[in-house]
Order: C-alpha cells, then structure tokens, then sequence
C-alpha cells in the first residue's frame, strides 16, 4: 500500500519536470539565427538610417562597434567607449574608425549638448573626408561620404554655437576637445563685407522657412550661416552703395586643419576658420588639392530678411501717402536697391512692383532664380520701389532716371557688356512702369496736359527738370527685354469703377509733386494753353481708369525697335468665351499686346507673380536672353 502510493507520488512529480525537461532541450535545439520580414518602412529606416536621419547609428558604427565589443558599453558609458575607439584598433580599417568615431561622437553630443564633441564630430569627419594617403579616394556610392559632410557641417555650427538660441560664434581661441584641445585663428577681414561687417550669425538649418514654396540647400561643405550686416562708419563701395542695411547674407564657415590625422594621434589640432559669402566663392581649393564645394542657404537667408520686415508695412502706406519713405531717401532716393553687390559680367534683372504691393512680393521668383545653378553668375537681381498711388508718370520718370543713375554709377566707362543685355520685368502698374523704358513719347503726354511747348515756359530749373523727367520718354540704351506680368495697358476695370475711385479719395499726392506741379500749371495758365487744373492731378488709379488719357497715350506707343518684349497673362475664369477673360482686375484684352515676342496665358488670379507657370516663363525667357548674342 506505501508502495504504490509512493509510486504514485513520483509519477505526479518527475512526469511534469521530466516534461519540462523535454520542452527547455527542445528549445534549445531551434535556430539561433533566422530571419522575419519586415513591413517596407521598417525596412528603409533601417537601411538608410544615422545619427542624423532619425538619430540612431548608421549600421557600419554599429558593426564597429560590436566587433570591438564596445556596443553594451556606449549604452553605459558612451564617452569612455568613444575614448576606446579613439586610441585606436589594429584591425580596424582607418576610415571605417574614423566615421565611427565621428557618428558616435555626433550621437552623445545631440543627446548631451556637449559641444567638445560636437567639434570631436567634425573633426573626425574631416578626417575620414580627407584620408591621410593622399592617393587614397571616397567611394562616391558610400553613404557614408555625404553623411560625414553633413557631420562635418552640423557638428562645426554646434560646436561653435552660443549657448542659447542658434547664434554662433566664430571667435578665434583654444577650444576644448575629448582627447586634447583645437586652437581656432581668425582673420577679422574675414568678416568684412564691403562697406558692412558681417554679424549675429545663426545656423540656416535651424531656421524654418515658411512662406516660400521651395527651400533651397547648395550642398557642400562648411556650416551653413545666415548673417546680418552692421554698416561701417566711413566705408564705402561702389558695388555695394545699393544693398539695404536689413539684408541678410549667406555665408558659410569653413574650418581647415593642418594635418588632421596626426592632430587626432596627438590631441593637439590647429585650424584656421574662413567665412565665405555666396558671391564671393561657391567652392575653394581644400587638402590634397581637392576641389570642395561649399554649402550655402539662400532661402533661409531670404525668409530670415523678410522675417518681420517692415517692407510689408508699406505697402498699403505708400499707396495712399505719396511722402511715406518706402526707403532710406539718403541711399534710395530713386528706389532702386540691389539684392547682392553689382558684379560686372552678371546681366541686370530689374523687377518691378504693382499697386499696393512692394519688393517682397517678388520672393518667390527671386527664391527660383537666385537658387537656378543655369542662372547662377550669369545674373543679378535688382528690384525698384515707389509709392504705388502717385501718378504712374511720375513713378516712370524716377525708374527711368533711376536706372540711368544706377548703370553710370557701376559702369561709367561701359564696359560692362552685360549691362547692355538688362531685363525689366513688372507686374501690374509696374508692367506699365516697365513699358516707360522702353517706348519713344516724344511730346503725347506733355501734349496731354498743355498745349504749350515746355520750352516756352519760365520754369525752375527744378521744375523743368521734374516734368522732362516725367513727361518725355526715350528708350533706354541699356534695355533688351521687358516682361510684362498681368499689365493693364489698356487700362483696369478695377480703376475705372467704384472701388479705384474710392481708393483715389484716400490717396495723398506728394508735396514733391505738387509743388512744381503748382508752378507749371500757373506758368501754363499765363499762355493761355492750360488743359488740365491741379484739382484734376491724377493718381494712379486715375491712370489706370480705361478711359484716362494717360492709356490711351501710352497704349499707342510700341515698343521700340531692338527692345523684345514678352506678355504673361492671368486668366481666373479660362471656360468662359475669351472675351471675358480676366484674372480679376484686368481684363485679357487690355493686358494683350500686339508684337510681342511670346505670350502665355497662365491660370491664374491677378497676383501671378508668385505662380510656377509664371515663375518658370520668366527663367525660360531669361535663358533665351543668354543665348541671343
């Protein structure tokens, strides 16, 4: 009887362990190694991932890493396993060392705000770019070459960064590393820009850019930087005399270390930091002879401008007050302003605001061509402004005198062939503006307003000199092209209906105008020829009433011979018959215009300044002006 119950006590006690026994033996029997699939994104970030595409090592660091045993270690103590991989590896390929060590360096730095290692990053990254034999060479299919740059770029901005916001700050000193100690020197003519000095440096990648449809990055090398400009007392430069102080400027810093790879061995490194501007340089000559381009952010430094920019304001002011200064009148007295030094050999592209609007309206277009590498050097943008509601003649004249003002300037001797191959480009009232360069009036708009000749008259030299700049007209030498963008030439039906006269009621004319205005009329009035009172002093939107007899003038007159001209037109209701097209504010028939070189219609509202059809008709005529001799 014990007997069996013991039997039975065994039974219910080995048979489970015995059981058990069997399961953890066959376990441990199974594959060790296999594989499970993966859903596509996984699979991706997996393959393409860094430190800096998701923050997590590239699968080569990786590798390193656990061939060195070192992978539960930078878990725990990520500095003492850099440190390890730092003295180095017999086994190890040395580029291969040296991105992982770049990576890792990069990956504790973003999670520490440890600049030494951030500057660590980018020294090893320079190194793995520039191997120490010189016949060796980068596998261009190697992920890793773009990746160090990139390493190389961000982790110089960060670690010459402030220790708050996005400043940085390119000062020359001894700067602390992980192993040793960078020594940095700088040239103060580094940063001098013409009359300006180049100040308040901020990274561009840190920047987001809104507002502008595409942002553009010249890859290359260098910390890609956005600066502001501090005007220097006394300094001048003809090149420069057009840039507005609020301007921000591109730049790239770029940090050059003599003998990198026995700095690293050492822990004692010296490198020289240069700062480059866009115009000045888009790549140099780096280590082992080595061409580098150098990476810029011209969006960032555009949207940085207008951030907060009070050009904006202005825009409904210069519309209805004639005396508001759009502009410095001490530097801009004639409205025009360059967006980058003059540089002879660059063709000017001269652009043209429209009715309460202002330069920033032209961004995105700017954005497109300044960023268009077939573009790039070959052109330079330059942009007027004017107060939107005085008369369109006056505007006309000061554009006119503007330009002529502004080509003696930077090519007195005329030199620059460049300079005879200029591009005008309006929108709107600026199409009409546009057209004043280009046309021969001989006496239509004095014969407008007097049927006096002006010679006749007992005139100020001040005020004679105002109505010959306003009232006569001859083509500008210098002018190839103009392209006129949603142009009312024949007038808009906005100002000829109630809306352009309300807005005529609130519109100030200048005391600049009126004043010799005043004195012509009374001079007129004595002869008898007067044909206009100054109650009757039109404003812009009195111009551009279809019936003005400004249009009708203006209308007649072709554009004259040697001048190409091209028409881009808005249509907003393209299914209806085409003599009712319009885009808003001006009808097709009045912005159509007979003998034009090219005209496209472009789906559109009025403001088709800021459209890529429009945006990629002005490169294709821009492209057509560099191949025509």
């Amino acid at each position: 009887m014990i007997k069996n119950t013991l039997r039975s006590m065994l039974r219910k006690i080995l048979f489970p362990g015995l059981l058990l026994l069997c399961i953890v033996l066959v376990a441990g029997c199974a594959n060790p190694v296999g594989v499970r699939y993966m859903k596509s994104g996984e699979a991706y970030r997996k393959l393409a991932g860094n430190v800096l595409a998701g923050g997590t090592l590239s699968a080569t660091t990786t590798q390193i890493l656990n061939r060195g045993g070192l992978g539960k270690k930078f878990e725990a103590q990520p500095g003492e396993a850099i440190a390890t991989l730092h003295k180095g590896s017999p086994t190890l390929n040395e580029s291969d060392r040296l991105f992982a060590l770049a990576e890792l360096s990069f990956l504790y730095a973003t999670k520490t705000s440890n600049r030494p290692y951030y500057l660590a990053a980018a020294l090893y990254a320079y190194a793995f770019l520039f191997p120490e034999d010189a016949r060796a060479t980068l596998d261009s299919f190697d992920p890793r070459t773009r990746t160090a740059v990139d390493m190389y770029n961000q982790g110089l901005a960060q670690g010459l960064g402030k220790s708050q916001g996005t400043g940085v700050a390119l000062e020359a000193g001894r700067y602390p590393l992980p192993f040793g100690e960078l020594g940095i020197t700088v040239n103060p003519d580094e940063f001098l820009w013409g009359p300006f000095r180049l100040v308040d440096f901020v990274r561009a990648s840190e920047l987001d850019v809104r507002g502008l449809r595409n942002r553009y990055r010249w890859p290359g090398m260098g910390a890609a930087l956005v600066g502001a400009l501090e005007e220097l007392p006394g300094a001048t430069d003809k090149a420069f005399a057009r840039i507005p102080p609020g301007l921000k400027v591109p730049v790239t810093a770029f940090l050059s270390v003599n003998t990198i790879h026995d700095g690293l061995r050492t822990g004692h490194l010296e490198g020289k930091l240069e700062l480059y501007t866009i115009t000045e340089k888009t790549s140099l000559d780096g280590p082992q002879g080595k061409a580098i381009p150098l990476e810029f952010e011209q969006s960032a430094a555009l949207a940085y401008t207008l951030e907060g920019s009070k050009v904006y304001d202005m825009e409904l002011k210069g519309l209805l007050s004639g005396d508001f200064a759009t502009f410095r009148r001490d530097k801009f007295k004639d409205g025009v302003f360059l967006m980058a030094p003059y540089r002879p050999g660059c063709i000017p592209v001269v652009l043209v605001h429209g009715t309460a609007s202002s330069p920033a309206r032209w961004a995105e277009l700017v954005n497109e061509l300044q960023n268009d590498r077939e573009l790039w050097g070959r052109y330079q943008l330059w942009l007027f402004t004017y107060n939107t509601g005085n008369p369109i003649l006056y505007s006309g004249g000061i554009l006119v005198e503007g330009l002529r003002n502004i080509v003696k300037e930077l090519d007195p001797w005329g030199k620059d062939a460049a300079m005879k191959k200029m591009v005008v480009i309006g929108h709107s009232q600026g199409g009409l503006l546009t057209r004043l360069t280009a046309v021969n009036s001989e006496t239509r708009f004095w014969e407008n307003a007097s049927n006096v000749p002006i010679d006749q008259l007992e005139l100020s030299p001040e005020t004679k000199e105002l109505l010959q700049r306003s009232m006569f007209y001859t083509p500008l030498p210098f002018v190839r092209r103009v392209v006129f963008i949603a142009t009312p030439h024949g007038g808009s039906f906005v100002s000829g209906g109630w809306i352009g006269r309300l807005a005529g009621k609130f519109i100030k004319l200048p005391f600049t105008l009126l004043s010799p205005l005043q004195e012509a009329f009374s001079a007129v009035l004595e002869t008898g020829g007067a044909k206009f009172s100054m109650k009757d002093v039109p404003k812009s939107t009195d111009n551009m009433d279809p019936k003005s007899p400004f249009v009708a003038a203006l209308s007649s007159m072709p554009v004259a011979p040697g001048i190409i001209a091209h028409s881009i037109i808005p249509v907003d209701n393209p299914g209806a018959p085409k003599e009712k097209w319009n885009d808003g504010v001006v009808s097709y028939s009045s912005a159509h215009m007979e003998g034009v070189r090219s005209e496209l219609i472009v789906h559109s509202s009025h403001s088709t300044q800021a459209e890529p059809q429009t945006i990629e008709e002005v490169r294709r005529i821009l492209i057509e002006n560099l191949r025509e001799p």
